[in-house]
């Protein structure tokens, strides 16, 4: 605990030129690699996100990690994640690393089995339902569980008013 604020002058120049150097090549491959670097589309994308933060951190405060090496990795990473994207065009490779979008609720009826295979509790639903301003159960169309984790509350006022099928084309549990 005596050690808590003790750091050499060259260490914190150290840990400085690294922050910047890491912080640099994190821009410029972000701006090679597209925004979807930093997306949540699927578990892929939240692995990539883990991972840039974990090298920025181990290269910016352990002196075992140069900056060469530390951009290296973000390299890597940065490749893995353009490859991911290149590879996605084929149904084999999306269906091994993207999760498919759940349906929790068709039209007013609550789809418990779905529920249970999101691990989403009913106070998680009507949560989300409160939070899309749905005043009546008549007024759902669809309750989706997308890729990312986030639930889509598809909804209108209008009685008459059909869901298109091309927004639930790739949603499972219909």
């Amino acid at each position: 605990m005596e050690k808590w604020f003790e750091a050499s002058l060259s260490s914190l120049i150290a840990i400085t030129i690294s922050a910047v150097g890491i912080y640099a090549a994190i821009i410029i491959f972000t701006r090679l690699a597209g925004k979807r670097s930093f997306s949540k589309m699927s578990s892929f994308d939240f692995a990539m996100t883990v991972a840039v933060g974990s090298i920025v951190a181990t290269t910016v405060l352990s002196a075992s990690v140069s900056l060469l090496q530390g951009i290296v990795g973000l390299a890597a990473v940065y490749i893995l994640q353009i490859s991911a994207a290149f590879f996605r065009r084929f149904s084999w490779f999306q269906e091994a690393i993207d999760n498919s979008p759940l349906l929790l609720m068709d039209g007013k009826n609550i789809l418990y089995k779905n529920l249970k295979k999101a691990r989403v509790t009913e106070g998680d639903l009507r949560s989300k339902l409160r939070e899309a301003n749905v005043l009546d159960l008549s007024q759902v169309r669809a309750v989706v569980f997308e890729t990312t984790g986030d639930i889509s509350v598809l909804h209108t006022s209008n009685e008459n008013q059909e869901l298109e099928n091309w927004l639930t084309k790739d949603v499972m549990g219909k």
